[in-house]
């Protein structure tokens, strides 16, 4: 009797506070809202990226996510998860909203793509959220059908908490009470099959941070018993993990909890300033830009001050102009581009101070671009000793390259091998002459050919548009020794071209055909936290050996990465185009290469242009192989694209402009111009869609790179149609990058660049919090549907991610770009 009257209370709680007036609302936004608290329902699509399920926002910061069911107790980034079945439903008579989901998501299980394989259950749940008295809002899983009996106890509510902002706080549970440990800590045990860390602690209910007004937050169970789990344990990337396991035979309220976020009433964003972290020139255009609380619309004075032997000393103040809402925020700017005494500057806005930042000709003479020259690309060099004084980035590696792939195979990094290998190779087979040059791209050691062509595309437009001619490296391919900060007397950036081509041209001599990657064939190799030289044995497969045997050159271990082949005519076109480029700059420096280059391009050229889709692909290989050979068919092969280009300028005409002057057509001067002029009309118009100055969508993955490439097609562009092109939105793309973009951290997204810059990334030595000079981050990602974030924490690769053929070659052409003297002005 006594049991089910204290079951009976627990229903007159839940049905009280049915009727209790709480504080979150939801918005137009699909989210519920109160004063310095959000919770979000399944707005994310990305639950391997930790963005999905119920997800608690406090006081502007993103505190815990992934709110779902899982069947493993800490899952990683290829366990099995669901997928949604349709919008969120939205109750609004008790003010509910519901997700409806299934297992599994059959988009992860593929054959050959996943590494892990999913089990054989199916079904399907709703996850319903709906606010209680106050900050407090319930969260249930309703089953369609009661799980297996062989699954009970396995399948379990998961709510992830981000360590990085509680590393050091204290929890409570039930009577017991903890730190969240820096690293995880065992011991471990076996938990459904996975090994993980012991629990930290299990109960009714978990205090999360009583120590931090801000980030306190009580979670209740009403269904069962909560585990408090370190998700690293198992998964270097993983998070801390609030677990309750469903009950058995249960559909409806297979797991109810109370989960109440503490908030302070009179909490407000604070206003951040955000300016480039590096500085201006004297002509540049210098806006400022000012983020604050939705709810506060007022413009104070922004303080202008300049240094001095005696300190600051205030030269001006400004009152921003309003510019209104973007995002979840809103933004004010002030024009300062008229302060064009050199100096070092601060900027001071409500009390919150920027930090120091140079106007001057010679901004970005040092410090800038260099350090992606002199120590990001070397750094990443595959098949080389890289030194740096007492330091070695790493060692000799991947001296087994490669072995051809298996045919109809998906990887689980997504390089598909069709039917056929594509060359005289079998799988299996060694492929001679591909174990040199190339970069690691980010940190999974792969090489793409588009990452390897795009780099040494873009260095060799440096070396032509800038006279690209620095200094800080010796490279010596005789010996596989690349020392930074030891000049050799040769041009780093021709050095490192060479190095790109000796592993594209080096896979086309030896196969006929580029290669589409080269990748580790195991997940335990693909995983790698650290020194790259242990990925592999450095040694041939040869698979006469007995199991654990080995010679001086080769072994039984079949660690050897794989080289993917394909056939993708506008691939080749592009890559092509790249190496005809490359063939320029490499003419005096390594004429041998040049002329195989070059030869490679044409072979392509004659091989996929007849079977090409892409517009920019054709217009792209026809423009470089123009410039580097003169040949007036290929001009009239380009002349001839005429309409197609006009209809579609804004992808062709960054690859068409250094060709123009090979053009003497006056009509398809004209026609194409006026297709520029109307580009760029509109481009200026979607500037003014965000207080940044550039076209720019928000997405998942942060938007960096696709600012920075954006920017440098707009130099393109300048390049041939300087009447109708200005060098705003060129200047405002590497502003963004260098420090004004959306968020708290202001960060310059080039590591080490700038008084502050993305110093935690996801680059081969994330393991080590650490960062690798010159990289450059994608950057601020966007939490659906409107925080922008950027957190410090080294497994985002959404956020922290550095990646070869674009990220970090493109930021240097910027950088390169707005020290000329000519791109000075407005």
């Amino acid at each position: 009797m006594k049991r089910i009257l204290m079951m009976a209370a627990a229903g007159w709680v839940l049905a009280g506070a049915a009727f209790a007036q709480p504080n979150l609302k939801l918005n137009d936004k699909g989210y519920f809202e109160a004063p310095g608290l959000n919770v979000t329902v399944f707005a994310d699509i990305y639950p391997d990226g930790h963005q999905t399920g119920v997800t608690v926002i406090q006081h502007g910061t993103r505190i815990a996510a992934n709110g779902d069911l899982r069947l493993e107790p800490s899952p990683g980034q290829w366990s099995p998860m669901p997928t949604g079945e349709g919008a969120l439903a939205i109750d609004t008579a008790t003010n509910t909203v519901t997700q409806r989901l299934r297992y599994p998501d059959e988009s992860k299980d593929r054959k050959g793509f996943n590494p892990i394989d999913y089990p054989d259950l199916k079904f399907s749940y709703g996850v319903r959220v709906t606010p209680l008295d106050g900050n407090a809002f319930q969260v249930s899983v309703d089953l369609d059908q009661p799980l297996p009996k062989e699954w009970e106890g396995k399948v379990g509510f998961n709510f992830e908490l981000f360590p990085g902002e509680l590393f050091g706080k204290s929890w409570l549970m039930d009577g017991q009470g903890g730190i969240f440990p820096r690293q995880a800590n065992g011991p471990m045990e076996e938990d459904g099959g996975t090994l993980v860390t012991a629990d930290m602690a299990r109960g009714k209910t978990l205090i999360v941070a009583p120590d931090s007004p801000l980030q306190r937050m009580k979670i209740e169970s009403r269904t069962g018993q909560l585990e408090l789990l370190d998700g690293r344990g198992n998964f270097n990337n993983g998070w801390y993990i609030v677990r309750e396991l469903t009950r058995p035979g249960a559909t409806k309220d297979a797991v109810t909890w109370i989960i109440t976020p503490h908030t302070d009433p009179d909490w407000r964003y604070k206003p951040v300033v955000q300016v480039s972290q590096v500085g201006y020139r004297p002509g540049q255009i210098k806006e400022i830009v000012i983020e604050q609380d939705p709810r506060d619309t007022q413009a104070d004075p922004l303080i202008v001050y300049k240094m001095g032997e005696n300190g600051r000393q205030e030269v001006r103040r400004v009152t921003p102009r309003g510019w209104g809402k973007f995002l979840r925020y809103h933004y004010l700017k002030a024009d300062l581009s008229d302060m064009r005494d050199p100096g070092m500057y601060q900027v001071e806005y409500r009390g919150e101070v920027s930090h120091a930042f140079k106007i001057g000709e010679d901004v970005y003479d040092r410090h800038v671009w260099q350090p992606t020259l002199e120590y990001f690309l070397p750094a990443q060099m595959c098949h080389m000793l890289v030194k740096e004084k007492y330091r070695t980035w790493h060692g000799i590696d991947h001296l087994d390259d490669v072995r051809m792939a298996p045919v109809n195979l998906n990887h689980f990094d997504g390089y598909l091998q069709g039917g056929s290998t594509l060359t005289k190779y079998h799988p299996g087979d060694h492929v001679p002459g591909m174990d040199r040059g190339g970069w690691h791209d980010a940190g999974d050691y792969d090489l793409r050919v588009e990452s390897q062509m795009g780099t040494i595309w873009l260095l060799a437009k440096m070396v032509e548009e800038f006279g690209l001619d620095y200094d800080a490296t010796t490279v010596d391919q005789a010996t596989r020794v690349t020392e930074i900060h030891k000049p050799d007397g040769k041009n780093d950036a021709l050095q490192q071209i060479e190095h790109g081509l000796l592993s594209v041209v080096g896979g086309y001599n030896a196969m006929g055909r580029t290669y589409r990657g080269i990748i580790e064939p195991y997940l335990e190799q693909y995983t790698l936290l650290g020194d790259v030289t242990t990925q592999t044995d450095n040694l041939h497969h040869d698979a006469s050996l007995k199991p654990g045997e080995k010679t001086g050159t080769h072994s039984s271990l079949t660690d050897d990465r794989w080289v993917f082949t394909e056939d993708n005519p506008n691939r080749e076109l592009e890559t092509a185009a790249q190496l005809a480029a490359a063939s320029r700059v490499m003419k005096t420096y390594n004429p041998q290469l040049s002329a195989d280059s070059l030869k490679a391009a044409q072979d392509l050229y004659s091989k996929a242009y007849d079977r090409a889709t892409s517009l920019k692909a054709k217009v792209f290989v026809l423009s470089e192989l123009a410039q580097t050979t003169g040949d007036p068919a290929l001009v009239k092969r380009l002349v001839a694209l005429k309409p197609e280009i006009v209809t579609h300028i804004d992808q062709a005409g960054p690859v068409l402009a250094s060709a123009m002057p090979l053009i003497k057509d006056k009509k398809f001067h004209k026609d194409v111009a006026v297709a520029v002029k109307a580009h760029q009309e509109k481009l200026a118009q979607q500037a003014t869609e965000t207080p940044y100055g550039v076209p720019y969508k928000p997405n998942i993955w942060g938007a960096g790179w696709q600012i920075q490439e954006f920017g440098v097609n707009q130099y393109f562009f300048r390049k041939a149609w300087p009447q109708h092109t200005t060098v705003k939105l060129q200047h405002e793309a590497l502003n963004f990058v260098l420090g004004v973009h959306p968020g708290s951290n202001t960060w310059s997204f080039a590591s080490g660049v700038g008084a502050n810059s993305a110093t935690t990334a996801y680059g081969t030595n994330r393991a080590d919090w650490s960062y690798i000079p010159g990289g450059v981050i994608s950057g601020t990602a966007l939490i659906r549907p409107d925080l922008p974030e950027l957190k410090i924490w080294p497994y985002f690769w959404q956020q922290g991610e550095y990646v070869m053929g674009g990220g970090e070659t493109n930021y240097m052409f910027l950088a390169l770009a707005a020290a000329q003297k000519a791109d000075a002005k407005k």
